[in-house]
């Protein structure tokens, strides 16, 4: 049960999140068309799975980066290459999201059946894949090979991080500079690549540059940091999707990291929990009091904000903007939502 304060805090992200995307609504909705026009294909099977995975919707985050950076330098963030690029992004990420769901085997995502729970992991990679190539084949259009430079560098660090995840599932051994480098492999570089390639197509300079994209990566781990909380405690409903299954499939987060490091019996718990595959013996509710008595949670969201601060700070060599205000907003959103 949330307390008034709780809310009105609540009610005033969800106040802040709106400015911050009403200030490019209109480029976020070309962002969109090109979606549409970038997912088309004379095979039924793809174009059908790139309209489903459009309407899936999402917060659009990564387009969102990409074509906030762009201005935030000077840039003019509804030009067509910059809408283009923005798309490439949301392109790599949904073609992550597809691939984690077949090796999570994840039924829903975004309250919606997961592509290979329709159609099975054969035709869920392959989408993947596709979407993968189209992403590559549209950013050639840029003939930048330093755009290029940072896209095969992130899509190769998402690999190494699904495949470094993978080695740790199931131990619980797992540190939390291990778990750190998984996350921002799998997900803060692709963050720290929007905001670079928006500030490169809003031409600026190398020191420009690299302050976005540190503040890219470090929002991208605040922001994964605090998926990984609301995994553990968070319901489906709230979520959009199964909650709790991180642990489940073997996942260590690091709520869980801080209890093995201190609890000989929490330790106990959260072998169970993997070794049965279910919360059956051991309830997620129990599990999660013994995080919150070893100070877990509150270690956790201390790591997300200060990763978030780090990003606001990388900022403060940029000119003053309505729109790197907005960057300077999104650390707050990420770390408050509730999804």
């Amino acid at each position: 049960m949330q307390t008034a304060s709780e809310t009105l805090a609540l009610d005033d992200v969800k106040l802040a999140a709106k400015r911050i995307f009403s200030l490019i609504a209109s480029e976020l909705r070309q962002v969109e068309v090109e979606f549409e026009r970038q997912a088309q294909s004379n095979v039924q099977v793809i174009a059908f799975l790139g309209d489903y995975l459009r309407a899936s919707g999402g917060k659009r985050v990564r387009p969102a980066l990409t074509i906030l950076s762009n201005y935030a330098v000077g840039g003019e963030g509804s030009r067509y290459n910059s809408i283009r690029m923005a798309t490439v992004m949301e392109f790599l990420h949904t073609a992550t999201l597809v691939h984690d769901d077949i090796i999570d085997d994840a039924d829903t995502r975004r309250d919606r059946p997961t592509v290979n729970a329709i159609y099975g992991n054969q035709t869920a990679v392959l989408m993947g894949d596709w979407l993968y190539m189209s992403a590559f084949e549209t950013s050639l259009a840029e003939r930048s090979l330093p755009i290029l430079d940072i896209l095969t560098a992130v899509t190769r660090k998402m690999t190494e991080g699904e495949l470094l995840q993978l080695n740790l599932l199931g131990r619980t051994d797992v540190s939390e500079s291990q778990y750190l480098d998984v996350l921002q492999r799998k997900t803060a570089y692709l963050f720290s690549a929007c905001c670079e390639v928006g500030a490169m197509l809003g031409g600026a300079g190398e020191r420009q540059r690299r302050a976005l994209a540190d503040y890219g990566v470090n929002l991208g781990t605040a922001f994964q940091l605090v998926d990984d909380l609301l995994d553990f405690t968070a319901s489906d409903d709230a979520l959009g999707k199964a909650s709790g299954v991180d642990l489940i499939a073997g996942k260590v987060t690091l709520p869980l990291i801080y209890l093995l490091e201190s609890d000989s019996s929490g330790r106990d718990m959260v072998e169970t929990v993997i070794r049965e595959g279910n919360y059956r013996a051991v309830s997620r509710s129990d599990l999660l009091q013994a995080v919150e008595r070893v100070g877990g949670l509150e270690q956790a969201r201390a790591r997300a904000y200060g990763f978030a601060e780090a990003a606001r700070a990388s900022l403060d060599i940029l000119p003053d903007s309505e729109y790197c205000e907005a960057l300077r907003s999104i650390p707050t959103y990420v770390i408050e939502r509730e999804r």
